[in-house]
């Protein structure tokens, strides 16, 4: 799988190991930065990274910051990505199986390096369930053109 992963200065740390964590897991990775702890802002890099994964729904992106929140809430407004701010591996499952998410977002303050990992595996290990879910994705999209 390929994917996408940007921080700002307030995730840099946990970008830089999920990073490398995804390349030992055989994934391809494009890190869009930022490469150092100056102060940056995550709008930006969430616009950035969900431009990449709009241009290639082949891929997957990941937005690390502070809390995870202003990156989920960042990527959320460009119409087809469904990013989910995700906080242990149960929430990543059912981010891709019920929302057939596109972006995971987390927060270097909120999770460790080992539950980081475990929501990693969850992420990829997961896809989308369809059937009843199917329709309730589809009103998130047309949501977006209201």
């Amino acid at each position: 799988m390929k994917f996408f992963v940007a921080t700002d200065h307030a995730g840099v740390d946990l970008k830089d190991y999920t990073v490398e964590l995804l390349k030992q897991k055989g994934h391809e990775v494009i890190d869009l930065g930022p490469c150092s702890t100056d102060r940056v802002d995550y709008p930006d890099y969430a616009h950035k990274l969900c431009e990449e994964v709009l241009d290639d729904e082949r891929t997957q992106g990941i937005l690390i910051c502070g809390s995870g929140i202003g990156m989920s809430m960042a990527a959320n407004r460009h119409q087809g990505i469904r990013a989910a701010l995700c906080h242990d591996a149960y929430t990543a499952t059912v981010a891709r199986g019920h929302n057939d998410a596109n972006v995971l977002c987390f927060g270097e303050r909120i999770v460790g390096k080992g539950v980081m990992e475990s929501i990693l595996d969850a992420w990829i290990g997961g896809s989308f369930d369809g059937g009843r879910h199917i329709g309730r994705v589809a009103k998130i999209e047309i949501g977006d053109k209201q």
